[in-house]
C-alpha cells in the first residue's frame, strides 16, 4: 500500500476471534449504501476464506495478511478500518505502524493488555461456555448457538442468524487449533506504547457479556479519543444495532472532515 489518497473512500472490515467476512451479514452492503465507500472486509488467517491457513499466534503476523491482501486488491488509497474485537487489536497494530495508510480507525468491543485486565479482556462468566467449545466434542448447532448468546443481545432473530452461522461453519469450518492460536494471539497482544497517529473512534455495547465494556471505555480515556456507548448491544455490535453503528460512522465522517490535519 502506498497511502496515497488517489480513488472514492475504502473502508476495510475486521473481525474477530473465528469470526468470518461473512458473519458481516448484510452490513458491509449496507455501509456502501449510506454512500461511505467501497467496502472491503478481509478474513483473518485461519478464518473465511483463509479458513485453509494457519492462524498465527501473534497479531504482527495477521497485520501482513491484511495488507498482502489489500496489494493483491491493488487498493493504493489510504483506508478507513473499522474492526471488530480481535480485529481491533490488528487495526491497532495497522496504524501504529504504518499510520500513513488509513484514514481513521473505528473500534468497536476491543481491548488491550496494558489497558484492560485480564479478567476484563474475557469474562469471567463466559469462561465455561468456551471451555467447552474448546475443549469437547460439540454440535455446529451447539456451537452457533452459545456463540450468538455470548456475542449477541438481540433474540428477535436468533434462529435465524444461528442457522446462518450453522451454514457458514460447515462451509468454511474454524478449526481448534487455529481458534486456539487466535485466542493465544489477542491474549499476547499489548497496547502500543504511544497512540497512534490517526483518527480513532471507539464505539461499544453496553450489553457485552463476552468483553468488559469497561475495556473499550479505558481505552478511549486513556488514548483521549471519541467514544459512542450503546446502551444495550452485545459484543457483535453491528448485528444487534446495525443503524446505530451507521449513524456513529457518518456523523464520525463529517467529524473527520472538520480536522484540520484530515485527509
Amino acid at each position: 500500500m502506498s497511502g496515497s489518497d488517489a480513488g472514492p473512500p475504502v473502508w476495510v472490515l475486521l473481525r474477530g476471534l473465528s469470526r468470518s467476512a461473512a458473519h458481516w451479514g448484510d452490513f458491509p452492503a449496507r455501509l456502501e449504501a449510506v454512500g461511505l465507500g467501497r467496502v472491503i472486509c478481509i478474513d483473518l488467517p485461519g478464518n473465511g476464506e483463509a479458513s485453509g491457513l494457519a492462524s498465527p499466534i501473534d497479531i504482527v503476523a495477521m497485520l501482513s495478511h491484511v495488507r498482502a491482501r489489500l496489494d493483491d486488491l491493488h487498493i493504493t488509497t489510504a483506508v478507513h478500518v473499522l474492526a471488530l474485537s480481535m480485529g481491533g487489536m490488528v487495526a491497532c497494530e495497522w496504524a501504529t505502524r504504518y499510520p500513513s495508510e488509513l484514514h481513521s480507525v473505528v473500534l468497536v468491543n476491543s481491548s488491550l493488555r496494558g489497558i484492560n485486565r485480564f479478567t476484563q479482556r474475557l469474562q469471567p462468566s463466559a469462561w465455561p461456555s468456551l471451555l467447552r467449545l474448546l475443549v469437547w466434542p460439540a454440535t455446529d448447532e451447539c456451537w452457533e448457538r452459545t456463540i450468538h448468546r455470548l456475542t449477541s443481545s438481540q433474540t428477535e432473530r436468533r434462529d435465524a442468524v444461528v442457522a446462518e452461522w450453522v451454514a457458514l461453519r460447515r462451509a468454511r469450518p474454524v478449526s481448534r487449533r487455529n481458534a486456539l492460536r487466535q485466542l493465544l494471539a489477542a491474549a499476547r497482544y499489548s497496547a502500543p506504547r504511544v497512540v497512534p497517529a490517526v483518527p480513532l473512534l471507539v464505539l461499544v455495547g453496553l450489553g457485552d457479556v463476552l468483553v468488559d465494556p469497561r475495556c473499550s471505555i479505558a481505552l478511549a480515556q486513556r488514548w483521549q479519543t471519541r467514544l459512542l456507548q450503546h446502551p444495550a448491544a452485545g459484543h457483535d455490535l453491528p448485528l444487534d444495532d446495525s443503524h446505530w453503528v451507521l449513524a456513529a460512522l457518518l456523523a464520525w465522517q463529517v467529524d473527520l472532515s472538520k480536522l484540520p490535519l484530515a485527509r
